[in-house]
């Protein structure tokens, strides 16, 4: 029958299966306990017969299953017992332990009638004594065949049971079987060997150089990259168990004179390696430092103090200094003897003009090469515009293309890899933990906007940005950064055209011998009309000098349209004609939209969805958003003289001009259009807006964008911005580099577990970042995540450097084979070792020991020189930290003639703890 079952049972069950627990609470006596059902899910049920009177309850089956023994991961009474299924019955929460012997008795004989009542076949345990002590009484009941579950609890190993064969004693004097000659007892054995010292395997993680960091050395390779790895061995032990199994008795001795068991000797080695608890490792700092600084409230007035900031807040505040920049002459000095390296301190000479040196969170050599490092294109001298330009601009794309993991910040919201957002959020993590925390984050803040308004001033576009319009994929940092840029590019372009229509005029005045300019008074709108609803209130043509001619435009515009002279046309459209003349259709020069990030956009639409659903908010709304479209109608009328809506629509929107063949007076067939339904809708606001537009070219017509207010604006939001916000704003770009830095670490290690981590993070921070309202507990858990599997990297990485082998000895086969077994440990909680002790793992493991033994005895390690007579006494390995015995028999009881039934017996000797774990069944018929 035991060879039968063991048969049927599934070999290692207990390590693949899962297991699973149900609970309940329940008063009894005015006591409340709780019960949990523990079971092993498998997949396959076996066939048990329990129609058969002489089957046996599958627990008493368990008892003598030999391919279970030693699970490295299961509740103690599976281990004890090798049971799959159980009950426990334990004292509730609150609730004082159950020392006395007449309440055990009681809850005993309680379970004792449960179980014949019901005809459960479950074994049922009931927790006594103090909960540390893990003393469980149980019982379980079969067909005539009853197993009583004992255990003895020590806190030393008594002498004369310190061995095999005084537990073989307690064993059969425990079953009291009569019979001669007795059946032999079936053994398995497994000593556990602790390793804490690595010696000469010491922990690979070199610590960052701060000496040269602090000695003002910082260049893009410090900056640019996040720290990794574990500040102490990540390994703290690593647990040896030698298993014997399926001895019978006789064949090992085991006294108190001498011992067969030799670990090296052992058929099965398994490994299992004990982690350090609270690893502190260096990416897991740094974000947890960065992350503290979202919750802080201070301005940055408050941190550095009134005076500090005292005379930022008045540059900043005076907007009007900015927007007199417009009307002032050009500066006497070419720009190309403007050293673009003098911006890094020119703009920082004001503020610092009553602050000392010393006072400064950050010192100035370290300001400087941070600076120098979000800024490089500051140092290129005497480099022409457009190379700059061409440096401002290059985010390298190339290596986009090249990456996927660059779409990476479109999942979670931050910025472009080497952009200027990205290297923000590393230089301010790292000054935040290393240089000086909140106030070194909020003086580097208050340099960083400084600099952004010595470049808007002087025309020099921000670095490492794309160019054109927010990106609204990113945080919204990066897009206020693309605004500032986009405003920089507006202003150069109108300088440029102001410098190339001034070479113009130049030309003409001397073919012209010095003839008088047109008058430059500047026009006065007539009444509110559509042009109040641009930018600004003010006016602000690309060229005052050609006010005159579009004056005198205006007034032959009220006599005979058809005899302007066509003004800003890029190209015929398609070869059209216009449909009251012979003209050719031309697309116009028309304005760029206005570029608006999100918050802008939010705001915007804030605005519309309070005007209403009454008429009169419909009609505002409706010309409130048709501010581009009016202009786009005044660049058509200027490049196509004599046109009509008709022709407008053709070009703007051909669906809403309708087309057919129809047959004319003659019988000919001709195509016939006109403007679709909704534009002949009384009141249409294509219809009035076309009624409203002038004739005026794109580059003399109000500005859409206003590039000095929207600057402006952009600059005093950085500038009003507390650390805490800027924190909250750059977080999305900080996890970015985390989970990039723990993608390249996780790629030479090539962990497969750590791998998949990495990906379900990146799905989790999607949605964490993409909310409105960040969730900081939600956000807290997912950087713990990120902590973990540092740890998992740095712990694979000791051990492959405690595992690795001599130089000369390394082959292709053998690293992987290292690398597989090191990837098993941290992934299972027990690894069997193939061959034990003789194979390659094993004897590298037996060399660890060996030297953790000769360090601990001040002995020589050196093994060319010849050992001497004490060394050689030296054991290979330490005494075991812990022996399991497991003995197994199967004998009737209580008399001769009873039916053979499962007896075991485990005994756990520690140093401080003495177990005995008894099942002992008896026939209940035949007694």
């Amino acid at each position: 029958m035991n060879k039968l079952f063991d048969a049927m049972c599934s070999q290692g069950a207990y390590i693949n299966g899962s297991w699973e627990e149900q609970s309940l609470d329940i008063h009894f006596a005015d006591f409340k306990f709780h019960i949990t059902h523990h079971f092993l899910k498998e997949d396959c049920k076996k066939e048990n017969g329990k129609s058969e009177e002489d089957t046996l309850p599958l627990a008493m089956q368990d008892l003598l299953c030999m391919h279970n023994d030693f699970p490295p991961r299961a509740h103690c009474l599976v281990r004890w017992y090798g049971l799959r299924e159980f009950v426990v019955i334990s004292p509730g929460a609150n609730c004082e332990a159950i020392i006395s012997e007449s309440k055990c008795n009681l809850l005993l004989s309680s379970v004792s009638m449960s179980l014949s009542n019901s005809g459960c076949q479950v074994p049922m345990f009931v927790q006594i004594q103090q909960k540390w002590r893990r003393i469980y009484a149980g019982e379980c009941q079969g067909p005539g065949v009853r197993t009583d579950f004992e255990i003895v609890h020590l806190r030393k190993v008594p002498s004369q049971y310190n061995h095999l064969s005084g537990l073989l004693d307690i064993f059969k004097s425990k079953i009291g079987c009569n019979l001669l000659p007795l059946p032999p007892v079936n053994i398995a054995i497994r000593y556990t060997y602790i390793l804490q010292d690595w010696q000469q395997s010491s922990w690979p993680q070199q610590p960052p150089d701060f000496d040269t960091l602090l000695g003002g050395e910082v260049g893009g390779v410090e900056f640019g990259n996040l720290p990794f790895g574990a500040c102490e061995e990540p390994i703290s032990e690593l647990h040896l168990a030698t298993t014997w199994p399926h001895l019978t008795e006789g064949i090992v001795v085991d006294n108190d004179v001498y011992s067969d068991l030799d670990p090296l000797q052992a058929p099965h080695w398994s490994i299992r390696v004990r982690t350090a608890d609270n690893l502190q490792c260096l990416l897991g700092d740094f974000i947890t430092e960065f992350f503290k600084l979202c919750c802080r409230k201070e301005s940055a007035e408050e941190i550095l103090g009134r005076g500090n900031a005292e005379e930022e807040g008045q540059e900043n505040s005076d907007i009007s200094s900015a927007l007199s920049k417009l009307t002032e002459p050009a500066a006497p000095v070419p720009l190309s003897k403007l050293s673009v390296s003098s911006m890094v301190h020119s703009a920082r000479r004001r503020i610092r003009r009553h602050r000392h040196i010393d006072e400064s969170p950050l010192h100035v050599d370290m300001l400087n090469s941070i600076l120098l490092y979000l800024f490089p294109d500051a140092a290129v001298e005497k480099s022409s515009d457009k190379e700059k330009t061409t440096q401002a601009n290059s985010c390298r794309p190339s290596e986009q293309e090249k990456s996927p993991d660059d779409n990476l910040y479109l999942q979670l919201k931050s910025a472009p890899c080497n952009s200027l957002t990205y290297r923000l959020a590393l230089c301010l993590c790292m000054v935040n933990y290393s240089y000086g925390g909140l106030a070194a984050v909020a003086h580097l803040w208050q340099e960083f906007v400084l600099e952004l308004r010595y470049r808007w001033e002087n025309n020099y576009l921000v670095y490492g940005l794309t160019g054109g319009s927010p990106d609204l994929r990113c945080c919204l940092l990066h897009q206020k950064f693309q605004m500032l840029n986009c405003c920089i590019e507006r202003k150069r372009a109108r300088d440029e055209a102001r410098k190339v229509q001034e070479g113009n005029r130049e030309r003409e005045r001397k073919v012209s011998g010095g003839r008088a300019s047109a008058s430059t008074t500047r026009e006065t709108p007539q009444g509110k009309s559509w042009d109040s609803w641009s930018d600004s209130e003010d006016e602000f043509f690309e060229c005052l000098s050609d006010q005159g001619e579009m004056e005198s435009s205006h007034s032959e515009a009220g006599k005979d349209s058809s005899k302007l002279k066509a003004d800003g046309r890029l190209h015929p459209y398609n070869n059209m004609t216009l449909l009251h003349s012979a003209e050719l259709l031309y697309v116009p020069v028309t304005q760029e939209p206005a570029p608006m990030t999100e918050d802008q956009l939010e705001e915007q639409s804030e605005v519309l969805a309070k005007l209403g659903t009454s008429a009169e908010g419909t009609h505002l709304r409706a010309r409130m958003q048709s501010a581009c479209l009016l202009s786009d109608m005044e660049s058509f009328k200027a490049a196509n003289p004599g046109c009509v809506l008709e022709d407008f629509v053709r070009w703007y929107s051909p669906r809403d001009y309708v087309e057919e063949e129809v047959v004319d007076e003659k019988g000919s067939t001709v195509i016939r259009g006109e403007l679709s339904a909704r534009m002949k809708i009384p009141g249409n606001m294509w219809v009035e807006a076309w009624d409203t537009a002038r004739v005026i070219p794109a580059r003399r017509q109000k500005r859409l964008f206003d590039d000095t207010k929207e600057a402006e604006k952009v600059l005093h939001y950085l500038a009003m911005m507390k650390p805490g916000d800027l924190a909250h704003h750059l977080l999305p770009c900080l996890l970015h580099a985390a989970i990039m830095k723990l993608k390249q670490e996780e790629s030479v290690e090539n962990i497969p577990s750590v791998e998949k981590s990495i990906q379900q993070a990146a799905s989790q921070a999607n949605k964490l970042l993409h909310s409105a309202n960040y969730d900081y507990k939600k956000l807290e858990d997912f950087i713990n995540q990120l902590v973990t599997m540092e740890t998992v990297i740095a712990e694979a990485r000791s051990l492959k450097a405690k595992f690795a082998v001599d130089e000369e000895e390394e082959n292709g086969e053998a690293a992987d084979e290292l690398e597989k077994f090191v990837t098993l440990l941290l992934e299972e909680p027990e690894v069997v070792v193939l061959g034990a002790g003789q194979a390659r793992i094993g004897r590298i493991i037996h060399r660890l020991f060996i030297n953790a033994q000769r360090a601990a005895l001040l002995a020589p390690v050196d093994d060319d020189l010849e050992p001497a007579a004490e060394s050689r006494k030296i054991p290979d390995f330490p005494p075991p930290a812990g022996r399991e015995i497991l003995l197994r028999t199967c004998v009737p009881r209580p008399a001769p003639y009873s039916k053979a039934l499962p007896q075991r017996l485990f005994c756990v000797l520690m140093k401080d703890e003495f177990r005995l774990a008894g099942a002992f069944s008896a026939d209940t018929s035949f007694f």
